[in-house]
């Protein structure tokens, strides 16, 4: 299927005007219903906008391609629009948008749209080719621009298919991949190739995009090649270019510097790859090449564990939502949020979702070094580094005699019977990698086994020494120096309250609220506020008031630790828009979620952009959320509940000055973002 076959002329508009993205995407959606292929237009309109939703379809340099494959499409077609005067459209570049292709797709197995996206892609990386169409002077003369840049590419495809043996003996291979594997996978493709051309230097690329792998480079064809580009910011399959020089870049690297790479690759301006069965890794002489390896597997287990935050951590705001509207806010206790079987529904499920962030990070992030071999390990990483090790009562139970001094070591230094050795999402993280590596060292360290056990390495050998290792590890070192520092948190805050000093309370406690998102030291405050309300329903239980200041210290407390909580989120955000230069396309289009998460009190919204950049951050996140628990306090504000953000607003004492701290905390963080953080690069935007 050609390009020119999904377009007619009633499908075009030469000279288009339009006021902001959502009028021109409406008006692109009244071009491809005229065509007739669209039997429920509200419900196709509604994919393009949720498509958008997900990453903008503007790949910059003035060009959009929206597209949507739905039920609401009868047949696959375009519609195309050129706007002179251009319109905001939220492109990557941050540029008006002054052609716009728009794709609809069948909802079948085929995946046309996506073919029809690359062949698009392809085309448009042509500066002539846009202009072209950009100057059409009918809609007739628009087709033929497109047809004829079309049949000439697949002319030259053809050739190339047809080449006679040894004239495809390429000097260069490259790998392209996004993590959309959408349009820039094929831009990339493109221009390498149009780089190739330039230089003289023989180039093949294959793309691996949402439609598959395509265009596959062949082991004879690796044999015969003087170097590999990976262009990519998703994994590859890397173990077939074992003993060749390769560059490793950002698939946005190979769209805007393919000279570069290829001259690289070309004249052995690169490190030797070095397989380990299956699973590679570049030498570390690689310049870049470590750094971007971390990154990429951080934000695979991120990316894997978002989901798991975003949508267990709303169930179990509405949770408490529903409790409030049902007047049980002052009266639920640690029992609010579940305090009837809806409530409590909701509440079960989020919390089994939220339970599952920290082994689903690190789980992720040693599959992305260790492929699936490293699932198994990370994933038992990151239970015991969201669980800790409560395994004391156990092992009384096993040897109710003790272990003489190796019984005080286990209780002391291992489980110290409180089970205070959660080591949270910082502990995933460095478990992730932990499994990762020592999968890969498992792989490299059994290959000269005999054959016959070969076949067991994956299923058994990985597992279950993998396992043991990272078990031990994670309760003899790094889960109980983790709960020796919590230990010491818990304490130190006691004091402080028993000292009086509300004002250093707040501060502190909410300064810790932001400072690992839902690790130890979150915790930590967070378990201290919960004590204190435990406090504060003893003491009521004994005839104190509501006024003694026993029990506002108690709920003083708690209002601190939810407005750090809340402040991290939303001051993200704000930054978001008012420093849109320093984030990237991707990390602004979570304004919304981060809103609405951090008023729900759910921190580990803030997890991606801690992880990714804890030095410019952590202290902005730290310094706002302290600055509204001092706040909080010096106004007086207490908190009856657990949990719940603004949906439990009916349980906070001046709420309107609560709202207010949370407000300049949250601007406090964005404008130390925006003073701290480093202009990311224009392609990313």
């Amino acid at each position: 299927m050609r390009v020119k076959d999904l377009l007619s002329p009633e499908c075009i508009e030469l000279s288009g005007k339009a006021s902001d993205k959502a009028d021109v995407i409406r008006q692109m959606v009244d071009l491809m219903v005229r065509r007739g292929n669209i039997s429920d237009r509200e419900a196709y309109e509604k994919g393009v906008f949720a498509r958008e939703e997900e990453s903008t379809t503007g790949i910059g340099d003035g060009i959009a391609i929206p597209h949507c494959k739905s039920d609401a499409v009868k047949a696959p077609g375009l519609a195309a629009m050129v706007l002179p005067d251009g319109v905001e459209f939220d492109a990557l570049d941050g540029q008006p948008v002054h052609l716009i292709f728009l794709i609809a797709a069948p909802n079948t197995e085929d995946n046309v749209h996506l073919e029809v996206l690359a062949r698009l892609s392809e085309l448009l990386m042509d500066s002539d080719f846009i202009d072209a169409l950009l100057h059409a002077g009918s809609k007739e003369e628009f087709l033929a621009v497109i047809d004829k840049a079309e049949s000439g590419r697949q002319e030259a495809d053809a050739k190339k298919q047809q080449a006679p043996s040894g004239q495809n003996d390429y000097e260069v291979l490259a790998v392209t991949s996004c993590p959309n594997g959408v349009a820039h996978t094929y831009m990339a493709a493109e221009a390498l190739e149009k780089a190739g051309k330039k230089l003289g230097v023989r180039i093949k690329v294959e793309t691996r995009g949402s439609g598959g792998a395509k265009n596959v480079v062949t082991d004879a064809e690796i044999a015969a090649a003087k170097g590999i580009v990976i262009a990519a910011d998703a994994n590859v399959p890397m173990d077939r270019f074992d003993g060749k020089p390769l560059v490793e870049a950002r698939v946005a690297d190979g769209i805007h510097k393919p000279e570069e790479l290829i001259n690289r690759a070309r004249k052995g301006d690169a490190p030797v790859y070095h397989s380990a069965k299956g699973v590679g890794h570049t030498d570390d002489s690689a310049k870049g090449s470590a750094g971007h390896k971390i990154y990429t597997s951080l934000m695979a287990g991120v990316s894997a564990m978002l989901p798991f935050v975003i949508g267990g951590g709303i169930l179990t705001a509405i949770a408490f939502l529903i409790d409030t509207i049902l007047g049980f806010g002052t009266t639920g206790g640690s029992n609010f949020g579940s305090m009837v079987p809806l409530s409590a529904f909701f509440k079960y499920s989020g919390g089994l979702a939220m339970s599952l962030m920290v082994p689903v990070l690190a789980g992720f992030i040693a599959y992305s070094i260790a492929d699936k071999p490293g699932l198994a390990v990370g994933f038992l990483g990151g239970l015991l580094a969201a669980n800790g090790n409560a395994l004391a009562d156990n092992f009384a139970k096993i040897w109710p005699d003790g272990l003489g001094g190796f019984q005080g070591f286990i209780d002391r230094f291992a489980f110290q019977h409180s089970g205070n050795t959660v080591s949270g999402f910082l502990g995933g993280i460095a478990v992730g990698f932990l499994a990762g590596y020592i999968v890969l060292w498992l792989e490299k360290s059994t290959e000269k086994l005999p054959k016959s056990v070969q076949g067991i390495r994956p299923m058994l050998i990985y597992p279950v020494i993998g396992m043991f290792i990272v078990s031990i590890i994670m309760c003899f070192i790094f889960n109980p120096l983790i709960g020796l520092i919590n230990t010491g948190l818990s304490d130190m805050l006691t004091a402080l309250g028993r000292s009086g000093m509300v004002w250093l309370l707040g501060m502190i406690l909410a300064g810790m609220m932001a400072v690992d998102m839902g690790g130890p030291i979150n915790k930590a405050a967070y378990v201290f506020g919960t004590f204190m309300l435990t406090n504060a329903s003893e003491y009521l239980s004994k005839g104190a008031q509501q006024s003694d200041p026993k029990v506002a210290l108690c709920y003083m407390s708690m209002a601190a630790v939810m407005i750090g909580g809340m402040c991290p989120p939303v001051g993200i955000a704000i930054a978001s828009k008012l420093f849109p230069g320093k984030f990237t396309k991707t990390e602004k289009e979570g304004f919304v979620s981060n809103i609405v998460m951090g008023a729900s009190f759910i921190t580990e919204a803030a997890i991606p952009f801690a992880a990714s950049d804890p030095a410019h951050v952590i202290p902005a996140t730290f310094c706002g959320s302290a600055v509204a628990g001092l706040l909080s306090a010096l106004f007086g504000c207490t908190l009856m509940a657990p949990h719940g953000g603004v949906f439990v607003i009916a349980t906070i004492g001046r709420w309107p000055l609560f709202l207010l701290a949370w407000l300049i905390g949250s601007f406090v963080t964005a404008i130390l973002l925006g003073v701290l953080r480093k202009e990311v690069a224009a392609e990313d935007r």
